[in-house]
């Protein structure tokens, strides 16, 4: 028989503004059906909050980021401090669904199976906008692809809803510090990580699992055009970022097919919509579409420009290796 997998769910935060959030995430991961080994909460260089976690919050193991500032070096730590088989990630803004360490686990009985990742909804904070495309849900951290009715096998998965073998996160050297979400920048670490993961076993697979679900909060401010742009251009940055950091563009399929395919495909059905049914909300997603590709393509030139034009301004990330040996644990009581 089997030996059930163990797991250690880690939440990384960072500031005291997201309080109420993180401590509801960590109820979330108290409430798995599936109980975690233990819950690591890793605080990413805010002294004052990893003490008031320490003192107002029992049942979790409560670290401090003692590598590089970002959510990478922060889940690393807490990665170097774990002995369980499994390590499975969620965000201090995240709320997991009762079953969803259950489900990212089950896949993992399948030696072939490296890692797990489950569904991101939007939990929006205010009103969804109309205009806002489904295909570009991404720009606020929910699931922008349709979701397969059973676990599938996919490139990668999202860090805040992910589940690794230890071994193998040990192996490749954990996330890249130095890429890795810094406070609002986001950076594609995870799918790093996963590509990585995936060149080194080179049978292994991961697997999404429709039935692994977490709601990630959306705020306000999150709602508006600016911030879409903003986010869409830095994307188009970080994805021609991430390519050189793996070897080449030919590392981004999926990418490159979303571009291709996906949102000509999804921009059409919008202005079909918008003739027969003679009304105008799809014609603004159909322009926030084609806004919101041109603000990618134009980070994208941006950061060519940067990296080969002689004047980049954004070091290559430095590779660390493995996790740094544990940091003290302290066990909140």
């Amino acid at each position: 028989m089997t030996t059930p997998l163990e797991a250690s769910v880690i939440i990384p935060c960072y500031t005291e503004e997201r309080w109420d959030w993180t401590l509801e995430a960590i109820d979330s991961a108290k409430a798995q059906t599936r109980r975690p080994a233990e819950i690591v909460v890793v605080v990413d260089h805010n002294e004052h909050l990893l003490s008031r976690l320490r003192r107002e919050v029992d049942g979790i193991v409560c670290l401090g980021n003692e590598l590089q500032r970002g959510v990478s070096g922060a889940r690393n730590s807490a990665v170097a401090s774990c002995e369980t088989d499994v390590v499975a990630f969620l965000d201090d803004d995240a709320v997991a669904h009762p079953d969803w360490l259950a489900e990212l686990l089950e896949p993992l009985s399948d030696e072939a199976v490296v890692g797990t990742g489950g569904v991101v909804l939007p939990s929006w904070q205010g009103r969804p906008p109309r205009w806002l495309p489904a295909e570009f849900a991404w720009v606020v951290g929910a699931f922008h692809a349709s979701v397969p009715e059973s676990p599938a096998p996919v490139r990668n998965v999202w860090g805040m809803s992910m589940a690794v073998r230890r071994a193998l996160f040990e192996e490749v050297g954990g996330f890249r510090t130095g890429f890795g979400k810094l406070d609002d920048l986001s950076r594609p670490e995870d799918t790093d990580f996963c590509i990585r993961v995936g060149r080194l076993v080179p049978d292994g697979r991961w697997v999404l699992v429709p039935g692994a679900v977490i709601e990630h909060r959306v705020p306000e401010r999150r709602a508006s055009f600016s911030f879409f742009l903003r986010r869409c251009h830095n994307e188009g940055r970080q994805k021609i970022a991430l390519a050189e950091l793996l070897g080449g563009r030919d590392s981004l399929g999926p990418e490159a097919e979303y571009i291709r395919r996906t949102l000509p495909s999804a921009m059409a059905a919008q202005l079909r919509a918008a003739l027969r049914e003679r009304r105008s909300e799809p014609l603004l997603v159909a322009g926030a579409m084609a806004l919101g590709m041109g603000a990618a393509a134009t980070g994208a030139a941006e950061e060519l420009a940067l990296r080969y034009g002689g004047r980049a301004r954004t070091p290559r990330p430095a590779f660390t290796g493995p996790p740094a040996p544990a940091a003290p644990r302290a066990e909140a009581s």
